[in-house]
């Protein structure tokens, strides 16, 4: 399964903006995504203008479509206005063992 680790901050002053796409974006994977298995936003404790999103998804097909849909390209282009393009960092990840019920 395609898992992927992405991290990147919100720019100063941006943090409605970056919430309100934030959770437009976790919306549209929820209701138009059934490949992304897991699609989760995260806030760092120690630094809250990072973002880290954690995915899963079912098969390549799937994360491939994710990356075709228009609101993943409305997404992308918060970056330079409400994100620092800068900042982004994207590991594709292995899994080797673990459990994930759902939420």
């Amino acid at each position: 399964m395609p898992t992927v680790l992405a991290r990147f901050n919100i720019n100063p002053g941006k943090e409605a903006e970056a919430e309100a796409a934030i959770k437009a974006q976790a919306a549209s994977v929820e209701a138009g995504e059934p490949g992304a298995l897991t699609y989760i936003f995260l806030r760092g404790r120690d630094n809250p203008a990072e973002v880290i999103v954690f995915e899963i998804y079912k098969d390549k097909d799937a994360f491939a479509e994710l990356g075709a849909t228009a609101h993943m390209g409305a997404f992308r282009s918060y970056f330079g206005s409400i994100f620092d393009p800068a900042s982004v960092k994207i590991e594709r990840l292995e899994q080797i063992a673990g459990v994930n019920r759902g939420s």
